[in-house]
């Protein structure tokens, strides 16, 4: 595949609205800005047994959504990536950071796990009718159950087409790279797979004519890719199902642009199915020599602390609410 021609943007803030962490007593760290308790004018909240307000903090739960702002020739453009588990956490993060969900632009869904899609709902109901495109591959409408060996398949909530149609917005779905905004974001779609230590997650099955089958590469995963200039690239997940070394490999082969500045997102690397690997990711990853990495939401305790140990310099903690100004 010839080099895609991605046009660099001066600068790109990512803003964490949904994570696992959330942590007020941080710190600024440098690109990383805080939201904490004493930040700016935060909305306040009343308590029955307190003799005054209080700040209304974003709140974390299980799952993921981004704010991503770019700038470029002196314009900015903001989309979302991902919205997070349930329905209100996504719009009530964005009400508490004081950020206007109707200027978003665009949203991009990194695959179709309900822990990145259900916070759809409010959004919503906080903009009313979006008229906005939505960024997809085309196996996200699978319905999907997770088959652990000695235990009752727990079948995943899928995303209905036809209600999101109904609600406006406007579905594109790709299975191959795609561009936002004048060639200054790419969407990778389907990241091919060329490490052997990143195989899939195997107890994850699809519901295919009729029968539950394997799934293991949960192909509708895709991330997000700019080129901050004179910087490096910039790479989003959601989960990171594809693999994160596999994902940061791709963004290298799509754009042709070796040096990478900053990962963040989900890396997928809890539990015991995939801690084995994580010693191979650790030493992957360090070898891109990135000069930021925020691993978030699924990468596991386990792989966040073997990351900071592997990428001191680099390793940033995430927290809901923090801005990285890149």
């Amino acid at each position: 595949m010839p080099d895609i021609p991605l046009a660099p943007v001066d600068s790109l803030h990512i803003t964490t609205l949904i994570d696992n962490v959330s942590d007020a007593l941080l710190q600024d760290q440098g690109p990383a800005k805080r939201a904490g308790f004493g930040d700016g004018e935060p909305p306040q909240l009343r308590a029955a047994f307190l003799d005054r307000t209080l700040a209304d903090m974003p709140l974390a739960e299980h799952g993921f959504s981004a704010l991503v702002t770019l700038s470029k020739d002196h314009k900015e453009h903001r989309f979302l990536f991902d919205a997070g588990i349930t329905p209100d956490g996504l719009s009530e993060n964005m009400r508490k950071l004081r950020l206007d969900p109707k200027d978003i632009e665009a949203i991009v869904l990194s695959h179709g796990h309900f822990d990145h899609t259900t916070g759809l709902d409010g959004f919503v109901r906080a903009v009313g009718r979006p008229n906005l495109p939505v960024m997809i591959h085309p196996e996200f409408w699978s319905q999907r159950r997770v088959a652990i060996p000695g235990r009752e398949p727990f079948e995943l909530p899928s995303t209905s087409k036809s209600a999101l149609v109904d609600a406006g917005f406007e579905i594109i779905e790709n299975r191959q790279p795609s561009f936002l905004f004048e060639d200054s974001l790419l969407v990778t779609g389907e990241v091919d797979r060329t490490t052997e230590f990143e195989t899939g997650f195997p107890v994850h099955q699809a519901l295919r004519n009729g029968e539950w089958q394997p799934d293991p590469l949960i192909l509708d995963d895709q991330a997000l890719i700019a080129h901050v200039r004179d910087k490096g690239l910039v790479i989003l997940t959601g989960c990171g199902h594809s693999g994160i070394v596999n994902i940061v490999r791709y963004a290298r082969k799509l754009t042709g642009v070796d040096e990478v500045y900053a990962v963040l997102g989900g890396f997928h690397l809890s539990g015991p199915v995939f801690e084995p690997i994580i010693p191979a990711t650790c030493e992957a990853l360090a070898a891109f020599a990135p000069e930021v990495v925020v691993p978030a939401h699924c990468t596991g305790w386990r792989a966040v602390h073997a990351l900071a140990a592997t990428l001191p310099g680099a390793f940033i903690q995430n927290s809901v609410g923090t801005r990285f100004e890149l």
